[in-house]
Protein backbone atom coordinates (compact mmCIF):
# COMPACT_ATOMS: atom_id res chain seq x y z
CA UNK A 1 0.00 0.00 0.00
CA UNK A 2 1.61 3.59 -1.33
CA UNK A 3 1.56 6.07 1.28
CA UNK A 4 -0.72 8.34 -0.17
CA UNK A 5 -3.55 5.76 0.30
CA UNK A 6 -2.38 4.99 3.74
CA UNK A 7 -2.78 8.61 4.64
CA UNK A 8 -6.18 8.90 2.34
CA UNK A 9 -7.51 5.53 4.73
CA UNK A 10 -6.23 7.28 8.04
CA UNK A 11 -8.35 10.32 6.74
CA UNK A 12 -10.93 9.27 5.94
CA UNK A 13 -11.40 7.09 9.38
CA UNK A 14 -11.04 10.36 11.45
CA UNK A 15 -13.87 11.83 9.12
CA UNK A 16 -15.89 8.72 9.68
CA UNK A 17 -15.19 8.99 13.81
CA UNK A 18 -15.74 12.84 13.67
CA UNK A 19 -19.25 12.72 11.77
CA UNK A 20 -20.31 9.63 14.06
CA UNK A 21 -19.25 11.68 16.93
CA UNK A 22 -21.07 14.57 15.99
CA UNK A 23 -24.50 12.39 15.34
CA UNK A 24 -24.68 11.94 18.57
CA UNK A 25 -26.40 14.84 20.24
CA UNK A 26 -24.95 16.30 22.87
CA UNK A 27 -21.83 12.76 23.58
CA UNK A 28 -19.08 15.58 23.27
CA UNK A 29 -20.19 17.62 25.56
CA UNK A 30 -21.27 14.89 28.46
CA UNK A 31 -17.49 13.63 27.11
CA UNK A 32 -15.82 17.19 28.11
CA UNK A 33 -17.51 17.66 31.51
CA UNK A 34 -16.75 14.35 32.51
CA UNK A 35 -13.46 14.82 31.78
CA UNK A 36 -12.16 17.41 34.34
CA UNK A 37 -8.33 18.20 34.37
CA UNK A 38 -6.34 18.08 37.39
CA UNK A 39 -5.66 21.16 39.72
CA UNK A 40 -2.39 21.03 41.60
CA UNK A 41 -1.89 22.99 44.49
CA UNK A 42 0.58 25.79 44.10
CA UNK A 43 3.03 26.74 46.90
CA UNK A 44 5.22 29.79 46.32
CA UNK A 45 8.06 30.74 48.95
CA UNK A 46 9.34 29.84 52.34
CA UNK A 47 7.16 28.40 55.06
CA UNK A 48 7.86 29.99 58.18
CA UNK A 49 6.99 28.05 61.49
CA UNK A 50 5.83 30.23 64.81
CA UNK A 51 8.58 27.73 65.91
CA UNK A 52 11.61 29.16 64.01
CA UNK A 53 10.15 33.41 64.46
CA UNK A 54 10.60 31.84 67.94
CA UNK A 55 14.29 30.65 67.23
CA UNK A 56 14.85 34.24 66.27
CA UNK A 57 17.03 36.74 68.68
CA UNK A 58 18.21 40.53 68.39
CA UNK A 59 21.85 40.28 67.89
CA UNK A 60 22.18 37.28 65.22
CA UNK A 61 24.22 37.52 61.92
CA UNK A 62 22.75 37.03 58.45
CA UNK A 63 24.12 33.74 58.29
CA UNK A 64 22.52 32.54 61.47
CA UNK A 65 18.71 34.10 60.29
CA UNK A 66 19.58 32.42 56.74
CA UNK A 67 19.62 28.78 58.81
CA UNK A 68 17.09 29.18 60.49
CA UNK A 69 14.96 30.71 58.16
CA UNK A 70 16.25 30.18 54.73
CA UNK A 71 16.71 32.21 51.82
CA UNK A 72 14.76 35.72 51.84
CA UNK A 73 12.03 35.24 49.00
CA UNK A 74 12.70 38.85 47.96
CA UNK A 75 16.08 41.09 49.12
CA UNK A 76 15.92 44.85 47.69
CA UNK A 77 19.40 46.56 46.73
CA UNK A 78 17.64 49.49 47.77
CA UNK A 79 16.25 48.10 51.28
CA UNK A 80 19.45 46.21 51.83
CA UNK A 81 19.08 45.59 55.55
CA UNK A 82 15.53 44.24 54.96
CA UNK A 83 14.45 40.57 54.03
CA UNK A 84 11.01 39.84 53.18
CA UNK A 85 9.84 36.37 53.62
CA UNK A 86 6.74 35.48 52.07
CA UNK A 87 4.54 32.12 51.56
CA UNK A 88 1.34 31.31 49.48
CA UNK A 89 -0.68 27.82 49.44
CA UNK A 90 -3.06 28.01 46.69
CA UNK A 91 -5.88 24.62 46.77
CA UNK A 92 -8.59 24.44 44.15
CA UNK A 93 -11.51 24.76 45.99
CA UNK A 94 -9.80 26.88 48.88
CA UNK A 95 -9.16 29.97 50.53
CA UNK A 96 -5.64 30.83 49.39
CA UNK A 97 -2.84 30.90 52.12
CA UNK A 98 -0.66 33.99 52.61
CA UNK A 99 2.04 34.80 54.97
CA UNK A 100 4.35 37.48 55.54
CA UNK A 101 7.10 38.31 57.55
CA UNK A 102 9.91 40.69 57.38
CA UNK A 103 13.69 41.01 58.63
CA UNK A 104 15.04 43.92 59.31
CA UNK A 105 18.93 44.26 60.28
CA UNK A 106 21.12 47.00 61.65
CA UNK A 107 24.56 46.92 61.03
CA UNK A 108 24.56 42.93 59.78
CA UNK A 109 22.96 41.68 62.88
CA UNK A 110 18.94 41.10 63.33
CA UNK A 111 17.17 43.88 65.03
CA UNK A 112 13.79 43.32 64.43
CA UNK A 113 11.11 41.14 62.95
CA UNK A 114 7.50 42.01 61.45
CA UNK A 115 4.84 40.50 60.02
CA UNK A 116 1.75 38.03 60.32
CA UNK A 117 1.45 35.26 62.92
CA UNK A 118 3.11 32.33 61.70
CA UNK A 119 1.33 28.86 62.53
CA UNK A 120 3.02 25.75 64.21
CA UNK A 121 4.39 23.10 62.33
CA UNK A 122 1.49 21.32 63.44
CA UNK A 123 -1.38 23.81 62.92
CA UNK A 124 0.34 23.91 59.12
CA UNK A 125 0.19 20.16 58.88
CA UNK A 126 -3.51 20.20 59.93
CA UNK A 127 -4.73 22.32 57.66
CA UNK A 128 -2.80 20.78 54.90
CA UNK A 129 -4.83 17.38 55.61
CA UNK A 130 -8.26 19.70 56.15
CA UNK A 131 -8.84 18.91 52.09
CA UNK A 132 -8.32 15.29 52.37
CA UNK A 133 -11.15 13.11 53.60
CA UNK A 134 -11.86 9.85 54.49
CA UNK A 135 -14.05 7.50 51.68
CA UNK A 136 -17.23 6.30 53.24
CA UNK A 137 -16.66 2.16 54.31
CA UNK A 138 -19.53 -0.02 53.45
CA UNK A 139 -20.95 -2.27 56.56
CA UNK A 140 -20.13 -5.31 55.88
CA UNK A 141 -23.07 -7.44 57.17
CA UNK A 142 -25.20 -10.23 55.29
CA UNK A 143 -28.37 -11.30 56.48
CA UNK A 144 -29.74 -14.65 57.67
CA UNK A 145 -31.51 -15.33 54.10
CA UNK A 146 -28.19 -14.27 52.42
CA UNK A 147 -26.26 -16.77 54.90
CA UNK A 148 -28.42 -19.46 53.91
CA UNK A 149 -27.68 -19.03 50.54
CA UNK A 150 -24.06 -20.67 50.97
CA UNK A 151 -24.10 -23.74 53.17
CA UNK A 152 -21.05 -23.56 55.56
CA UNK A 153 -18.71 -27.04 54.64
CA UNK A 154 -18.32 -29.40 57.07
CA UNK A 155 -14.40 -29.20 58.39
CA UNK A 156 -13.09 -32.26 57.91
CA UNK A 157 -9.96 -33.85 60.16
CA UNK A 158 -6.71 -34.59 58.14
CA UNK A 159 -6.09 -38.43 58.94
CA UNK A 160 -3.30 -39.62 61.40
CA UNK A 161 -1.70 -42.08 58.91
CA UNK A 162 -2.27 -39.89 55.79
CA UNK A 163 1.18 -38.66 54.53
CA UNK A 164 1.61 -34.71 53.60
CA UNK A 165 1.73 -33.61 49.99
CA UNK A 166 5.16 -33.63 47.94
CA UNK A 167 5.83 -30.48 46.72
CA UNK A 168 5.13 -29.72 43.42
CA UNK A 169 8.41 -29.57 41.00
CA UNK A 170 9.35 -26.09 39.26
CA UNK A 171 6.97 -25.96 36.39
CA UNK A 172 9.79 -24.62 34.28
CA UNK A 173 13.60 -25.32 34.41
CA UNK A 174 16.28 -22.43 34.51
CA UNK A 175 19.32 -22.89 33.28
CA UNK A 176 22.38 -22.26 36.06
CA UNK A 177 23.45 -18.59 36.42
CA UNK A 178 27.07 -19.89 36.14
CA UNK A 179 28.91 -21.87 33.34
CA UNK A 180 30.01 -25.20 34.97
CA UNK A 181 33.04 -24.89 33.44
CA UNK A 182 35.47 -23.77 36.33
Amino acid sequence: MSSAALWLARWGALVVFGAGMAGCSGTAHRVANAVTPYRIDVVQGNFISSEQVAALRPGMGRQQVREILGTPLMTSVFHADRWEYVFTLKRPGLEVQSRRLTVFFKDGVLERTEGDEMPSEAEFVASLSSKVTKPKVPQLEATEAQLERFPAKPATAPALDAQPPEPAAPATQYPPLESPRR
